[in-house]
C-alpha cells in the first residue's frame, strides 16, 4: 500500500498473557482503507487472541493501538463501536426469527413519534444499505432462517456497516458455504473495498485468502512471523511461514520468523 497514507488502524507490538503464556507477543499489523489483510496461522497461533484485543473483547498488557493516526483507547467491545470497529463472527450472531431489517436494527430499533417502532422508515433504511450492499437481496419480508448461508452474511455485513463501522473483522467468512455463496461473500468484500472499508480477515481457506487479500500476516506461537502482499509470494511460501515459520524472499520477516 502506498506509504503516503495514513493507515486505518496500526496494532504495534501487542501483547497479552493468560496465566503467565504469551498468547500473544510483541505483535504488529496494520490495515489501510480499502484494503483486505489476512491473518494466518495454526489454531493456537495468536491471531484471533490479536484481533479480540482490536475488537475490545480482551484487554492488551501492553503495546499500542492507533486509528486514523491517533491513538486509541480500546478497553470493551463499546470501545472498539466508538472507533469504527465492527466484528462479523463465524456464528454470524444473526436473530433467525426476524426478518433483515428487525435484524439490522436490533437493539438500536428506530421510533415514530408516538413511541412505536417505525417499520417503515427501518425497511426502507434496509433496503438502500442491502441495495448498496447486495442488489441481488430481495428476502426482505422473511426471517433469516429462511435465507441462504450467503444471505445471512450479507445481513450480518449490512448491520455493520450501517451505523458507519470503517473496519470490519471477519472470521471464517465463508466457512460452511457452497461454491455459489462462497463467491458470493467474496462479491461482498469487493464491494465494501470499493466503500474504502479496510478489513481484517481470518480464514484458513488459503485460496480464499489468495482471492480476497492484498496482504497477508502469518502468526506462529502468538508472534508475526511475517508479512507480504499477496502478489509477492506464493502459496506454497505462505504455508511455508504458518507451518515452519519460514520467510521467502518476497516477505517482511517479523519477530518470529525463524531463520534459515
Amino acid at each position: 500500500m502506498s506509504e503516503q497514507r495514513t493507515p486505518l488502524v496500526e496494532m504495534k507490538n501487542v501483547s497479552i498473557s493468560f496465566g503467565g503464556i504469551h498468547a500473544v507477543e510483541g505483535a504488529s499489523v496494520d490495515l489501510y482503507p480499502g484494503e483486505v489483510v489476512a491473518l494466518l496461522g495454526h489454531n493456537g497461533a495468536g491471531k484471533s487472541t490479536l484481533i479480540k484485543i482490536l475488537s475490545g473483547a480482551y484487554k492488551r498488557d501492553g503495546g499500542e493501538i492507533v486509528i486514523n493516526g491517533k491513538p486509541a483507547d480500546i478497553n470493551n467491545p463499546r470501545d472498539a463501536k466508538k472507533y469504527g470497529i465492527e466484528t462479523i463472527y463465524q456464528s454470524l450472531a444473526v436473530a433467525d426469527n426476524v426478518d433483515a431489517a428487525a435484524n439490522l436494527y436490533l437493539g438500536r430499533e428506530l421510533q415514530t413519534p408516538w413511541g412505536t417502532l417505525d417499520d417503515v422508515a427501518m425497511e426502507a433504511k434496509t433496503r438502500e444499505v442491502m441495495g448498496r450492499l447486495n442488489p441481488n437481496f430481495q428476502r426482505f419480508k422473511e426471517p433469516v432462517k429462511a435465507l441462504s448461508g450467503g444471505q445471512r452474511q450479507s445481513v450480518a455485513i449490512a448491520r455493520a456497516i450501517l451505523f458507519d463501522a470503517r473496519i470490519l473483522i471477519m472470521d471464517e467468512p465463508t466457512a460452511a458455504l457452497g461454491p455459489q455463496e462462497t463467491a458470493q461473500v467474496g462479491e461482498l468484500i469487493l464491494q465494501l473495498k470499493r466503500d474504502g472499508i479496510g478489513i481484517f480477515l481470518i480464514s484458513h481457506d488459503i485460496h480464499d485468502v489468495f482471492d480476497l487479500a492484498d496482504r497477508v500476516f502469518v502468526m506462529k506461537n502468538g508472534k508475526v512471523v511475517g508479512h507480504a502482499r499477496t502478489a509477492d509470494v506464493t502459496k506454497d511460501e505462505v504455508l511455508g511461514m504458518i507451518i515452519m515459520g519460514k520467510v521467502p524472499p518476497g516477505a517482511t520477516a517479523g519477530p518470529g520468523a525463524i531463520a534459515g
